[in-house]
């Protein structure tokens, strides 16, 4: 999941909008959004957070630089511990080259002290827009761990992941229906990435169109 294959699988498949959203980190944004750039591929910075509850949301932003204050921002909420290279891995920042430029030493897939109720105003603070992650999955959703979405939260759009079946979501929970949902691949390796079988209707091709699509659902 190297910067330039993350792109050219993406041209491969036919995708024209991809979100980069790495768990509590955006430090990878700015290689694959330049190779996006030059290949007329639309990237969005974001990060896929983990709450305190254990939850993760997406969360997407209009510009490199917002993103990269709320990295600031979780990165001061993150659980100092170590990463264990021989546990977890390594966790390497590349440049559009794909070399590696650093490496983020605390262990990123941890929970933050940031909680699933105040993460939609606080990424609206950076201009960006929000929505629980793949919510039919047993661990680390929202229903996995609420039971419900709570109105509380404010969310406005719910992903999805491809196996879940929407119709039975939104009759176990009624809130689904005046919610947008969305589908994406969720993709952790080359060969999860998928076609453009689900796709939004834009105006134009832009990372704003796509935040104000998810805004204003």
């Amino acid at each position: 999941m190297t910067p330039n294959n993350i792109v050219q699988m993406s041209k491969l498949l036919g995708l024209n909008i991809i979100a980069l959203t790495d768990h509590n980190s955006v430090l990878n944004c700015e290689a694959v959004m330049k190779l996006g750039k030059q290949n007329n591929l639309c990237v969005i910075p974001g990060m896929e957070l983990t709450t305190m509850e254990e939850i993760h949301v997406v969360c997407l932003f209009p510009t490199l630089e917002k993103a990269l204050e709320f990295n600031d921002y979780v990165k001061a909420h993150q659980m100092q511990f170590q990463n264990r290279e021989d546990i977890y891995g390594r966790q390497v920042i590349m440049n559009e080259l794909d070399e590696e430029i650093g490496e983020v030493e605390n262990l990123l897939i941890l929970a933050t002290d940031i909680s699933v109720m105040n993460v939609k105003e606080l990424v609206e603070n950076y201009d960006g827009v929000c929505y629980p992650a793949h919510i039919n999955r047993d661990s680390m959703s929202i229903l996995s761990s609420l039971g419900e979405i709570p109105p509380e939260c404010g969310f406005r759009t719910a992903e999805v992941s491809s196996s879940g079946n929407i119709e039975e979501l939104k009759k176990a929970h009624p809130i689904l229906n005046n919610m947008l949902i969305v589908r994406d691949s969720d993709a952790h390796y080359l060969q999860n990435m998928k076609d453009a079988e689900n796709y939004f209707e834009l105006e134009k091709l832009s990372i704003d169109s796509v935040l104000d699509k998810l805004r204003n659902n």
